[in-house]
């Protein structure tokens, strides 16, 4: 988990572009369709998927008519169907990487990211290929305040919390549960008043492969074109993420 905060925090020490946010909102409202069309609800109250998907949404500050019109378009069955496919790779040096995508058109996105693990000196592999070098989990970013982080840690760890982090500036609190534990966390947040600026199911690698900062550098490279992909949703990857590497990225 802690590649993945300090990979987070680069990212938003490089700042969110007008680019960035409108990738997120794409993102996130695909989400939303998704959830729609698979709970066939478009009442969070009764769609759980629905629920993390809005949750998400207010994090980043999804307009309130793009969400309305987002779910009235799911609800419509005319509409194209939407799929979730997934794909894994290697890049430079052994890197293990795992592209979610969500699309409606599964000829144009296999395309799409084959063309980036080709041009950005990966490989595409078959299904099955890195996907158990990853544990699924779900990881919720808490905004406290002034509330005793350890005091809310001991309510947590009820509803099975496996790790948390407390960042002090910015008073997050990051939870991660098992996959199977994610409902359960959702509920017990609720139980508790507690709303959570970002809610999702991410696969953490099991090990990380420290890589010189050339290579790394072209990983991370890879890492970009395919999350710039308008049908790419989360990309997970096994590179140690050192400081070396942290700080060239930061000073782009």
């Amino acid at each position: 988990m802690a590649g993945h905060n300090k990979w987070s925090k680069i990212k938003r020490k490089k700042g969110a572009t007008d680019a960035k946010r409108s990738k997120e909102f794409s993102r996130i409202l695909k989400e939303i369709t998704i959830a729609v069309r698979e709970g066939q609800s478009g009442d969070p109250d009764f769609n759980p998927r629905l629920r993390t998907a809005l949750i998400n949404a207010k994090g980043v500050n999804l307009p309130k008519e793009n969400i309305e019109r987002a779910i009235s378009k799911a609800l419509d069955t005319s509409q194209e169907s939407m799929y979730e496919p997934t794909y894994e790779g290697y890049g430079p040096g052994g890197v293990a990487i795992f592209v979610e995508c969500a699309t409606d058109n599964l000829n144009r996105t296999i395309s799409s990211v084959r063309a980036v693990f080709n041009k950005k000196g990966g490989n595409l592999s078959t299904s099955g290929s890195v996907d158990f070098l990853f544990d699924r989990k779900g990881i919720f970013i808490l905004p406290i305040g002034e509330q005793d982080p350890e005091a809310l840690e001991l309510e947590l760890i009820d509803a099975n919390a496996q790790e948390m982090e407390f960042d002090a500036e910015s008073k997050e609190l990051t939870v991660v549960v098992n996959f199977e534990d994610f409902g359960l966390m959702q509920k017990k947040l609720e139980a508790l008043g507690l709303e959570a600026t970002s809610s999702t199911l991410e696969r953490i690698p099991q090990n990380t492969i420290t890589l010189d900062l050339d290579t790394a550098r072209s990983v991370m490279n890879l890492l970009d074109a395919l999350e710039e992909d308008d049908d790419v949703s989360q990309v997970f990857h096994n590179l140690e993420l050192t400081d070396e590497l942290a700080s060239s990225m930061v000073a782009e």
